[in-house]
């Protein structure tokens, strides 16, 4: 059965049946008129039935259909021009408020698209989309049992799971807004270990920190020094290979080259799936160095720890047990919908509690009926907190550990022979054969075949991303990222995530890259 059949199918499981949960519109069948309030019950599940059906039309049938668009492209005034975007005294009728909706859909990025290759998370898992929509729905939020019971358990029950993969035994955790939380989180910790009097007496009971992390790790790091008040200047950064994997010897000279500048070091974080390359730091080689001086050992896997799953591709996070922390993102390569990311800790003594805690007593009260350790909400820097362990937990439960690792394991394989189709292809440069399964390269159009000795040809081999990138943009026909990377100049940084993509689809980027790029010339 095709996806437009089953959602077909679905629709009419939530189509407005007469007489269950008021679903008939009390004001007809084309609901509240003339832009009334929009305040019964009847009228509002009746619009939320039809606009369902709209969802499921044009963003999970049209969306992931190769046949369609991955975007509608248009510029930014003629886009506010179609969208008509203006809040109003009055209200819309539901026929205005259904064709608002359209249109939303219909000029948003398909990332659920076959060919949607420009970020690190694509396509749709249907069980989680489920749990997200569940999620939705009962709208609340998680900090304590009295408001989120099931969901405390869940979550425990996830967190468990997840640092049991990592090797932990024992731990504690909690899902965070965004990876780059994550990676905050884990160096307010570190310092807060390192030195509790900071949450008391601030940044004037402390020395100068260092922290330590590769030249290819994420950008959070820095953010997270910014915003701690531990400051840019802070941030060791180590060399990488080539590959993009830090370098041991040089994380050795720089922790002497802190202490020799007055700072005290007190943070490592390594990476496991850098953005750009998807490389993997020595962990093993790291956690050596971080126990020799007594540093805490943070790893960034938001995108890599789904390695994890595959008996094939985990070594990659060899020595992953030895670290203190971890940051992992299952909206990314397990698809479980944006945003859905754990900070997870080997400290089982309640150090992220003690770091983060106010003990709100309108929330915290110390004499509740239940087991006040069911109250979690103290762990986060936020007061309330979306829950989002459902959307992994549903999905899990349907596909398995096993169905989660064959996602994994597929996207390596298609990974590889995309590597290989492009051996068989002149004008196709790998950057550096791939760890993981970003695949970066770049393109060579005929008319700079043979011209490399030629003293422009890297400033014109830059610009033929840009140019290729705009045309498919415009044209709709996929979407793929490219960035310079210091001394390299623009490349192309394929990444290949969704499970339901094929080698057809592989063949036809490889196809479509020839297309768009086989005429530059004057554009350089």
């Amino acid at each position: 059965m095709n996806v437009r059949s089953t959602m077909s199918g679905i629709a009419g499981i939530f189509g407005p049946q007469s007489g269950e949960c008021g679903v008939e519109s009390m004001n007809g069948v084309n609901g509240p008129q003339n832009g009334q309030p929009h305040l019964d019950h009847a009228d509002g599940q009746y619009f939320l039935t039809e606009a369902y059906k709209v969802i499921l039309e044009e963003v999970l049938c049209k969306g992931t259909d190769v046949k369609e668009k991955v975007c509608d492209w248009h510029d930014p005034e003629e886009l506010s021009a179609l969208l008509d975007l203006e809040l109003r005294e009055g209200g819309e009728s539901h026929h205005q408020l259904l064709q608002r909706v359209r249109d939303v859909a219909k000029y948003s990025v398909k990332t659920n698209h076959p060919r949607f290759f420009n970020q690190l998370f694509a396509g749709v898992d249907y069980h989680s989309l489920a749990g997200r929509f569940l999620t939705e729905a009962l709208n609340t939020s998680q900090y304590t049992y009295e408001v989120a019971p099931v969901f405390v358990l869940m979550e425990n029950v996830m967190l468990t799971k997840l640092r049991s993969m990592v090797g932990w035994p024992q731990g504690d955790g909690i899902f965070c807004p965004g990876g780059s939380v994550s990676n905050m989180y884990a160096m307010n910790v570190a310092r807060y270990r390192a030195y509790p009097q900071v949450k008391v007496q601030g940044l004037w009971a402390v020395p100068r920190l260092a922290a330590f992390t590769s030249q290819e790790s994420h950008y959070s790091l820095c953010k997270a020094a910014s915003f701690l008040g531990i400051g840019l200047d802070n941030v060791f950064m180590v060399k990488v290979n080539e590959r993009g994997c830090m370098i041991p010897e040089d994380l050795d000279e720089k922790i002497e080259l802190a202490r020799s500048q007055g700072a005290v070091p007190f943070l490592v974080s390594a990476t496991s799936g850098t953005t750009i390359q998807g490389a993997f730091d020595p962990l093993d080689r790291i956690a050596d160095i971080c126990d020799k001086n007594k540093l805490w050992m943070h790893v960034d896997a938001a995108w890599g720890g789904s390695v994890l799953f595959s008996k094939k591709h985990k070594h990659l996070m060899k020595g992953i047990e030895r670290a203190d922390s971890l940051a992992w993102n299952p909206h990314k390569m397990l698809l479980a919908g944006l945003q859905c990311c754990v900070f997870l800790l080997k400290d089982n003594t309640d150090l992220l509690k003690q770091c983060h805690c106010a003990n709100a007593t309108y929330l915290f009260q110390q004499d509740k009926f239940y087991d006040m350790r069911m109250d979690t909400g103290d762990k986060s820097v936020q007061c309330g907190r979306k829950v989002d362990c459902l959307k992994l937990w549903l999905m899990w439960k349907a596909v398995g550990t096993e169905g989660l690792a064959e996602r994994v394991d597929k996207v390596f394989k298609l990974a590889r022979y995309l590597v290989r189709e492009m051996s068989k292809r002149e004008g196709f440069q790998l950057v550096n054969e791939p760890q993981f399964v970003n695949v970066c390269f770049w393109y060579i159009p005929p008319s700079l075949r043979g011209k490399e000795g030629n003293n422009d040809y890297q400033e014109k081999l830059s610009k033929v991303a840009p140019v290729i990138k705009e045309r498919m943009m415009r044209k709709g026909s996929m979407m793929v990222g490219y960035q310079p990377l210091r001394e390299k100049v623009n490349f192309f940084r394929m990444v290949i995530i969704s499970p339901h993509i094929s080698q057809e689809d592989m063949d036809f980027f490889l196809d479509e890259i020839e297309r768009l790029g086989k005429d530059l010339y004057n554009a350089l």
